[in-house]
């Protein structure tokens, strides 16, 4: 590949946040190549267009990626920006992460509608029986341990429709009382000032992979491995390797809650995991911390892989297994076709 010759067709998801976000990656890669041009291709995916049932129960883990990796398998687009939270652990065959973007706060936080963000209320203040929306199974596990007095309800759509679910009432009354985010992306919009509470790693581990970006190419196309290169961030690749590499050991998805809170110490290479499983009522809870040093992928994944073991050895299967069974108790949705 030389610069002059090349535009580089980058697929990105419509929402405003998905938008954001590739443009971000972009303007990262147009200062280190001022000669190429970047064209972004948007779509839809099915996690965009099905919105009125709970990500547990559609049946398909590449709910926002199936249709972009299509495109990048037709060589459509030469790589995709994808939120890392959002994208398997298991890639299609011929694809891989070309580079892991560095990670911004991985930490959930809540958002109040009006009235209770104006009273500067929190969760722990919120009344009895007060609605918090989020279609996280993993959210809600560990929400319900720390303030079991609350109501959850799901909420599906991108940041601005929940957003908008939150702040208009319906029957001259709110629906929710306030709705739980992922603060990076709240970060990216520039909505800082909407946020009432951080939640820490004592009341809500995080989604593996939370608050960093991935950018996914074809494993074969070495020009655009090289061109991503220089964009990747090494600590961060590391950290979020073991997550993937602990989440895809123990077959983790949408339909477990899984949680974690990872951290690297560059000057001793020292890389520290916490993870854990819940029962979907919060009322079981099995977590483990194990740390090693670590300098390269293969160290990261064997970590993640050890972490997932000891899980298993506490029990933590029995705790997936009745998740699993739980979730998809009645028919399974079935994932419906795409319809033009």
């Amino acid at each position: 590949m030389t610069d002059e010759q090349k535009t580089i067709n980058v697929g990105s998801r419509k929402s405003k946040l998905a938008l954001l976000q590739t443009n971000l990656v972009v303007g990262m890669l147009e200062k280190l190549n001022p000669s190429i041009r970047f064209n972004v291709i948007t779509m839809d995916t099915l996690g965009d267009l099905v919105l009125d049932t709970a990500l547990s129960k559609i049946g398909e883990k590449s709910l926002f990626t199936k249709e972009l990796e299509t495109a990048l398998h037709l060589k459509s687009v030469d790589f995709l920006v994808h939120s890392l939270k959002d994208l398997p652990t298991t890639l299609p065959e011929g694809m891989e992460v070309g580079a892991f973007c560095a990670r911004d706060n991985a930490y959930d936080c809540v958002v109040m509608n009006q009235q209770n963000h104006a009273a500067k209320l929190t969760l722990a203040r919120l009344p009895q029986d007060a609605v918090v929306g989020t279609s996280s199974l993993r959210r809600i596990a560990q929400l319900k341990r720390a303030h079991p007095h609350l109501t959850f309800k799901d909420i599906r759509g991108n940041l601005n429709t929940r957003l908008r679910k939150l702040d208009e009432p319906e029957e001259g009354a709110p629906v929710y009382d306030a709705i739980v985010l992922a603060r990076a992306g709240i970060d990216r919009l520039g909505w800082q000032e909407r946020v009432s509470e951080m939640l820490t790693s004592e009341s809500c581990l995080y989604a593996v992979g939370q608050g960093a970006m991935a950018v996914e190419c074809r494993s074969d196309d070495a020009a655009t491995k090289e061109l991503l290169r220089p964009i990747n961030c090494a600590s961060t690749a590391l950290v979020c390797q073991a997550e993937r590499s602990f989440m895809r050991k123990l077959e983790g998805g949408c339909s477990a809650p899984l949680g974690t809170e990872s951290k690297y110490d560059e000057a001793t290479s020292t890389l520290n995991v916490s993870g854990a499983v819940f029962s979907l009522d919060g009322s079981e809870c099995i977590i483990e911390t194990l740390s090693a040093e670590v300098t390269d992928s293969k160290g990261a994944e064997q970590l993640g892989v050890d972490l997932a073991h000891a899980l298993l050895q506490k029990g933590a299967q029995a705790i997936l297994t009745a998740a699993h069974d739980a979730t998809h108790a009645s028919n399974p949705t079935q994932a419906p076709t795409n319809k033009a």
